[in-house]
């Protein structure tokens, strides 16, 4: 794909982003890769194929696509889409096997939270091997001999992905809002396009400066645990319903108390509302929020059971593990960062992970393996 079509692709699926995009899965050849060449393998996301194929660039290797069902890596896992199954599928059906001697593939790091390494080499021989969490820092983990560098590990919300992320609930919302407005209040449409650009905008981008005062344990309205998307906490939607109190008495007050006025503001402040509402679970990789009860989750270690391995640290997105080598034992020092992706404890060769309950009941691994319980909650079952 040359650099125009490639950023054609990014802008109209960044748009598009809450959209599912499959592509074929299989074997793609990069270069001029011959039997000792590296295999990595990612997800069946359009968008996500080609930013890896252009990182891929000047290299020579093999790329496989498994299934996920046009989901990128981190929702297709998380979710139960990208899943071991889907990775065994594509080992065994698309060739790859017959053009390379090794059996080493370098799987996304953030697949983790759906992909069991120990299912993989079980039923295929195949090593995996976790590679970074973004795909630009594929050249230089090769130069380093398939090893991460702590910042490699490490999930970031920089400033493009934060703009990715403005755009993608941006661009949906004004939709929906401008063809309800031109069917409706047509006079509004260019002021609601811009209201829910700027808003989206807005959160986006600051989110940084307010992150730190956000609070994924505050309560919430009953309805919210109903929603997948918007996390209405009770203070947006007591100041949304003050709003269109003081909006009825003010068009009573002004002679134009319409129902059409009132509904006209009163759907525009509802849109922003719902905007402002976004639960920054789905949208961020650094932020935990309260919606569900499941991800108030917390990770322990049970030090008495842990061999220090190292897995739990290759794996977590947001570097909350230390593994002390002279001792072979983990710790989390840095355990406020967890956003319960459950990435650790299905990887954990020795079971020394759980999630605890807030009542204190330990949710054992196993359970962890087969529900897929992790931060969005229980996902399929997993029949073997």
């Amino acid at each position: 794909m040359n650099l125009f079509k490639f950023i054609i692709v990014n802008i109209v699926e960044t748009l598009l982003r809450v959209i599912p995009f499959p592509c074929k899965t299989g074997l793609h050849i990069i270069g001029n890769p011959d039997s000792n060449s590296p295999v990595f393998l990612t997800c069946n996301y359009h968008l996500t194929v080609e930013r890896v194929k252009m990182a891929l660039r000047g290299m020579d290797c093999y790329l496989l696509v498994a299934n996920s069902r046009g989901h990128n890596v981190w929702c297709g896992s998380a979710g139960g889409h990208l899943t071991h199954h889907s990775v065994i599928s594509v080992l065994k059906t698309s060739g790859i096997e017959e053009v390379v001697d090794h059996r080493n593939v370098v799987l996304p790091q953030l697949a983790a939270t759906g992909i069991e390494e120990r299912a993989i080499q079980k039923k295929t021989g195949w090593k995996v091997i976790w590679g970074p969490v973004y795909a630009k820092d594929i050249p230089i983990f090769l130069n380093k001999d398939f090893t991460k560098t702590p910042i490699m590990r490490q999930v970031r919300f920089t400033l493009l992905q934060r703009v990715e992320m403005a755009v993608m609930w941006a661009f949906p919302f004004s939709v929906i809002a401008a063809a309800i407005s031109y069917l409706f209040w047509p006079e509004m449409l260019a002021s609601l396009t811009v209201l829910i650009w700027s808003v989206s905008l807005f959160i986006f981008l600051l989110f940084p400066l307010y992150s730190i005062w956000l609070n994924p344990k505050k309560k919430r309205t009953s309805f919210s645990k109903y929603t997948v998307v918007f996390d209405i906490g009770r203070i947006p939607l007591a100041i949304w319903m003050v709003f269109m109190v003081l909006l009825v008495i003010y068009s009573s007050m002004e002679g134009d108390g319409s129902w059409g006025y009132i509904l006209r503001w009163g759907f525009a402040s509802l849109v922003v509302l719902l905007i402002i509402s976004l639960d920054l679970t789905g949208s961020t990789p650094v932020f935990k929020s309260g919606l569900h009860d499941d991800r108030l989750l917390d990770v322990v270690l049970n030090k008495g059971k842990c061999r220090g391995a190292g897995l739990c640290l290759e794996v977590c997105p947001r570097n909350c593990f230390d593994v002390d080598t002279s001792t072979h034992t983990a710790s989390m020092p840095r355990s406020n960062r967890c956003v319960r992706c459950g990435a650790c404890i299905v990887q954990c060769p020795f079971d020394a992970l759980s999630f605890k309950s807030p009542g204190g009941h330990l949710i054992p691994p196993a359970i962890i393996r087969k529900y897929k319980l992790n931060l969005i909650g229980k996902r399929m079952i997993d029949i073997e």
